[in-house]
């Protein structure tokens, strides 16, 4: 009953009023803009706190740490990648090159669209490893990738099983793709991120023979 009365009034701070349940998406979204703004590096409850409107305890009484609310936001990510990746290879067809193409692009988008969300996902000594939603999501993403590559239900032993080595060749290209435009290390301007990714990923994923 206490924790219950501390959530309330910590959702009405600073003349703010959260119904039941919404402070957790709201500090979410918070600590994306945090994110997003100063990098991960310049990330903190306070911050986050502060921009949803609430005390500085409300982030750690819903996430416990920033490792829990940096977690909350990767495993959303994830989630939001496997459906991107998903969304793409419904609407590719039947050819199973296309299909691969379409996943691809849908990759490489979702992190020009979410650089700091798609930082945060590989930052694992950031986040709870242990997470099961983190897990959950990771394991549905890479199902996406895997599928198409290997073969829907294709066995595999574990994360370092050699028959999957297709997908994480197909995996590392885009990854790597997305990473270097993010980073700037391909073209030169404002939108070169953008630019290099439309113009070349079609011809660097031609080289992707799995």
């Amino acid at each position: 009953m206490i924790d219950d009365l501390n959530s309330v009034k910590s959702e009405q701070e600073d003349g703010r009023t959260y119904h039941h349940g919404a402070l957790r998406p709201a500090l979410i979204a918070a600590a994306e803009a945090v994110i997003a703004e100063r990098g991960l590096d310049g990330f903190s409850l306070r911050e986050t706190a502060r921009r949803a409107g609430v005390s500085p305890a409300a982030p750690a009484h819903h996430f416990g740490d920033a490792r829990g609310l940096l977690t909350a936001i990767a495993a959303q990510g994830f989630a939001d990648l496997a459906e991107a990746l998903e969304n793409a290879d419904a609407s590719a067809g039947a050819d199973r090159e296309g299909r691969i193409k379409a996943q691809g692009i849908a990759y490489v988008a979702f992190a020009l669209k979410h650089p700091a969300r798609f930082d945060l996902m590989w930052r694992k000594a950031l986040l709870d490893n242990e997470d099961p939603q983190l897990n959950e999501a990771g394991d549905r993403a890479f199902a996406a990738l895997d599928g198409v590559t290997r073969g829907a239900g294709a066995p595999s032993s574990g994360p370092n099983d050699p028959a999957l080595a297709p997908s994480i060749a197909a995996w590392s290209i885009v990854h790597g793709f997305a990473r270097l435009a993010i980073d700037g290390a391909i073209g030169a301007g404002p939108d070169a991120p953008e630019t290099a990714a439309w113009s070349l990923l079609p011809l660097v994923l031609e080289h992707l023979r799995v």
